[in-house]
């Protein structure tokens, strides 16, 4: 098993969809299949282009970022995708610090 990312898919519609995994290039080549194994949100949105991608230290820390991402405006989602925003990851860490 791979380590923890994070990343954000532009659909043919223009709609950004965000999501974690461990196996990135699998991820998104269910996503892009006709089977179950993709998002349901995705299905009938092609074609879909992955855009971003942040590595993650686990699962825990993964999704603390991809919560913080999906409520991002979508304007600071577009400069994040553009390396014009970054995420404050040393905060998002310190949220399970006690």
């Amino acid at each position: 098993m791979g380590g923890w990312s994070i990343y954000i898919i532009r659909c043919g519609d223009g709609s950004l969809y965000t999501g974690v995994t461990t196996e990135l290039d699998r991820r998104l080549r269910e996503h892009q299949g006709t089977g179950t194994a993709g998002a349901k949100y995705l299905r009938g949105r092609g074609p879909l282009q992955l855009v971003y991608s942040l590595a993650a230290a686990d699962r825990a820390e993964a999704q603390r970022i991809e919560r913080r991402v999906k409520k991002l405006p979508r304007k600071q989602k577009e400069m994040l995708i553009a390396g014009q925003f970054a995420l404050p990851i040393a905060a998002i860490r310190a949220e399970d610090e006690p």
